[in-house]
């Protein structure tokens, strides 16, 4: 666990508007996350997405920094250096939030996430698409706290 944390907090440094020094409104001992101001408006559900998800298997990072009303994701990736997603989305079906990620960066050229929102537990959970070995994974992601 003490490894995470460390990774967790190098990756900090590494993402732009992600910051170890907490938010306004988080405990003082978490790390925060910086978010834009969200233009998707709450009845969306997209706001909820706004923060810092670690992958508790790996400890890889995703920071949701802000979302458009067209769903559209500020988001960057940390495996463990940071890697660009050339598709960032958020999508509704019915009352289910959905996020779909995709990296063309660092020799995960077409590797996708393709994630659903748990807001019971406060969880991305879904598939990943290795694209360059062809596999899938089932994973999910926690709010980092």
């Amino acid at each position: 666990m003490k490894k995470a944390a460390v990774r967790i907090l190098s990756i900090l440094v590494l993402v732009p508007g992600v910051s170890a020094e907490p938010a306004m409104a988080q405990d003082t001992a978490s790390p925060g996350v910086q978010v834009a101001e969200s233009t998707a408006g709450p009845e969306s559900g997209f706001d909820a997405l706004l923060g810092l998800w670690v992958r508790p298997d790996g400890g890889y990072l995703i920071a949701i920094r802000g979302v458009d009303t067209d769903g559209s994701l500020d988001a960057a990736y940390a495996n463990p250096h940071q890697l660009l997603f050339s598709r960032a989305e958020a999508s509704r079906e019915g009352d289910t939030v959905k996020v779909f990620l995709e990296l063309r960066d660092g020799g995960y050229n077409g590797s996708t996430y393709t994630l659903t929102y748990d807001p019971a537990n406060d969880i991305l959970e879904g598939v990943y698409y290795q694209a360059v070995a062809r596999q899938t994974f089932d994973v999910r992601f926690e709010r980092a706290r």
